[in-house]
């Protein structure tokens, strides 16, 4: 009925103006295109009265695309936004800030432990990134701090090593990120497939739940212990306390989830006090467990208590001084070669997947789908170079994090402001304080947060739909937990490179036998893009044809999907020409570049065509 409707109405102004053009005899140009309209797309309704105006459409004018900001702008993106920045956003960036602030500082305790390192350390991470951010970043709901995924790189690289080479680290990724994003190096996300990406995150997660085990049951083993050394070293009480805290955190998680019968505005009113409750569930299990184990301690002392608590946390606010590119330790000189030395690829594998998780958190929250992924790269250089000059570790954006800013009702990057005081009180008020944080309910936060982005469905999935999809996220997975992630990450991108490498060198080609206007040829399509990779492949298939066919039928091959036409390229054409010439068998290039054409006018036995030309061309022949 719809569709009747909107052809009648198109059908009903199209007359109009026809008539409206025949009454005044000008316009014809606009006539002609009003017939066009109506025979081609009379379905289509028109906006307006008119749909051709008496004044030709200054197309170059209207529909050109918009000239980009200057490119200082476009550096320092707080200067697109801040001069429309109103009282609304304020009070929005204000309530996502606070509501952000108490969500990262205890991850960011919880990162710190993780990566083997005191709590003021992902303090610090978390204060800087979030102020940078403010001046650079892109995205609004971003939050550049300490994450499960960079600790773990840490952990990994800097393991028993002095601070200091984490803060070199820190200052090298920046470094490193930096040049990625003047040299517009944003393109290499792309080369790292989707199937990789899920199997670098189940990766990862699995090994940090794994590496906060033995802190949640109380373990004090160093490496990986027998079972039956890892029971017999539980600490009841720490695993009590660690078992608890992670029952709470998945019980008040459920908790923004909770639906009402009826939708009137008490029920919304506890629905938002439900969803403020939920998303500061690892705050609230954190400073309960330390309030109790701080009541506990000023009734008895600090060795009556049966928990591990966490190590005694520097008080203040992090000065600003240099990177230690040259320190001692243990009566050790380390310079900045020895720094070099001790992080290995690390200096490379570190950045490389802290752009990666930055620029898919990015993705996930842009609104309009347009990403500047270089300005983005720029912007995680600078908060890792400035971390580094405030002893922070290296950092990136957290998912979690950033939707806890997207439910908070973020509007700007602004809300890092709040979130970076919210971070600095901490430090300065509080620092006192985290020495009584139990280890365990530390764990608890790490494991919660982690376990819900471990995805088996690819396994389903990808075995249904792309087996090598499929290869690729097991097998990365394996090497993840096997030899580390770095290792997992390089294996499934070098995995699926050999995968285009092998598509490249062996592409499909459809061969059939055609006849058109009495004439018989045989036509070879390629079914992919073709670079000089498959050159062999096309020959083959050619020389194929010609036995086939006992060389009674002229070639044509569609040309119209070559890529790169190198000289091996149009040896190739020249050779097959060749062959076929000797064996009196005419080869057409259907849709070859005029450009490329003056190589092979040596071969008389070659000719160029369309589909309009193709039956002539084989008539005259």
């Amino acid at each position: 009925m719809v569709i009747k409707r909107a052809l009648e109405f198109t059908k009903i102004k199209t007359k109009k103006i026809l008539k409206i053009s025949n009454e005044n005899n000008v316009n014809n140009k606009n006539l002609q295109k009003v017939e066009t309209f109506h025979k081609n797309d009379e379905a289509l309704p028109m906006k307006n009265s008119h749909y051709f105006d008496d004044d030709q459409v200054d197309l170059k004018s209207k529909y050109e695309k918009p000239k980009q900001p200057n490119w200082l702008f476009r550096r320092i993106y707080i200067l697109t936004w801040i001069r429309h920045y109103d009282r609304e956003k304020a009070i929005s960036d204000l309530i996502a800030g606070i509501t952000l602030g108490l969500t990262i500082i205890p991850q960011s305790i919880a990162y710190a432990a993780l990566a083997g390192r005191s709590s003021e350390y992902g303090l610090y991470t978390a204060f800087i990134g979030s102020i940078i951010y403010v001046f650079f970043g892109t995205i609004p709901q971003v939050s550049i701090g300490p994450t499960s995924l960079m600790s773990l790189m840490v952990l990994q690289y800097c393991y028993e090593k002095p601070i200091e080479i984490v803060i070199v680290l820190a200052f090298l990724a920046g470094c490193v990120e930096l040049l990625m994003g003047i040299f517009q190096l944003g393109f290499i996300v792309s080369f790292i497939p989707s199937a990789v990406n899920k199997a670098f995150t189940t990766g990862t997660s699995i090994i940090v739940a794994l590496c906060q085990i033995k802190n949640l049951l109380g373990v004090k083993l160093k490496g990986i212990p027998t079972p039956r050394a890892f029971f017999e070293n539980i600490k009841v009480a720490d695993a009590t306390v660690g078992i608890t805290c992670f029952v709470i955190l998945l019980v008040l998680r459920q908790l923004s989830s909770v639906k009402f019968k009826e939708e009137s505005p008490a029920a919304r009113r506890l629905k938002k006090l439900l969803w403020y409750i939920s998303i500061s569930r690892n705050a609230l299990v954190v400073f309960t467990c330390g309030m109790i184990a701080y009541f506990w301690i000023q009734k008895s002392s600090f060795e009556a208590i049966p928990i591990t608590l966490s190590s005694k946390v520097d008080s203040g606010i992090p000065t600003i001084k240099l990177p230690p590119f040259a320190f001692i330790h243990d009566n050790r000189t380390y310079v900045f070669s020895d720094i070099c030395r001790e992080l290995g690829s690390g200096i490379l594998v570190v950045p490389i997947v802290a752009v990666l998780a930055n620029v898919a958190i990015a993705k996930a929250f842009v609104k309009d789908g347009i990403l500047d992924a270089s300005q983005e790269m720029l912007t995680l250089g600078i908060c890792n170079v400035a971390g580094s000059f405030f002893s922070a570790m290296p950092t990136c954006g957290a998912f979690t994090r950033s939707a806890v800013s997207q439910a908070s009702g973020v509007r700007t990057p602004m809300a890092g402001i709040y979130t970076g005081i919210i971070v600095l009180s901490a430090l300065s008020i509080l620092t006192p304080y985290f020495q009584y944080i139990p280890k365990s309910s530390l764990s608890a936060v790490l494991i919660a947060a982690v376990i819900f982005m471990v995805d088996f469905k690819p396994l389903t999935e990808l075995w249904k739909t792309n087996k090598k999809d499929f290869i690729s996220w097991l097998g990365c997975v394996i090497v993840c937990l096997a030899a580390g992630v770095e290792m997992g990450l390089l294996y499934g991108i070098i995995l699926n490179m050999i995968f285009v490498l092998l598509r490249l060198g062996k592409p499909k080609l459809e061969v059939n036998l055609k006849k058109s206007d009495n004439l018989i040829y045989v036509h070879i399509k390629p079914m992919s893009d073709i670079y000089y990779t498959g050159v062999e492949p096309i020959r083959t298939e050619i020389r194929s044809a010609c036995v086939l066919y006992r060389n009674d039928f002229p070639i044509v091959l569609d040309c119209s999907r070559f890529m790169l036409f190198d000289t091996t390229f149009l040896e190739m054409l020249n050779a097959v020409a060749k062959d076929l010439r000797e064996n009196n068998v005419l080869l057409i290039l259907q849709f070859f570049p005029d450009k490329h054409k003056e190589f092979l006018n040596e071969n008389t036995n070659i000719r160029f065509a369309n589909d309009r030309t193709l039956s002539e061309l084989i008539v005259k022949t």
